[in-house]
């Protein structure tokens, strides 16, 4: 996970086989390489070569796995004994 890898999310929408005015959603999600995404690039080159549904569209979030450290201020500060 140090290496760069993001949780990546890929919304992507596909027109139907049959009916190419209807659009369908296909959500992909997995950890990948940024900015490159090799894992998000093979898996939408299998789809263009294997699927019948011509891709619309596909939109990416991504989420860092792992961030530094947040520590939320205090607003008591005592003494126990």
């Amino acid at each position: 996970m140090l290496d760069g890898y993001r949780l990546v999310t890929a919304e992507i929408l596909y027109r139907m086989p049959d009916h190419l005015g209807v659009l369908q959603t296909f959500v992909w999600q997995d950890y990948d390489l940024a900015p490159r995404y090799p894992g998000l690039s093979k898996f939408l080159a299998y789809w263009e070569k294997n699927l019948d549904g011509p891709l619309h569209s596909v939109r990416i979030a991504t989420k860092r796995v792992i961030t530094p450290a947040e520590f939320p201020y205090t607003e008591f500060v005592g003494i126990v004994h």
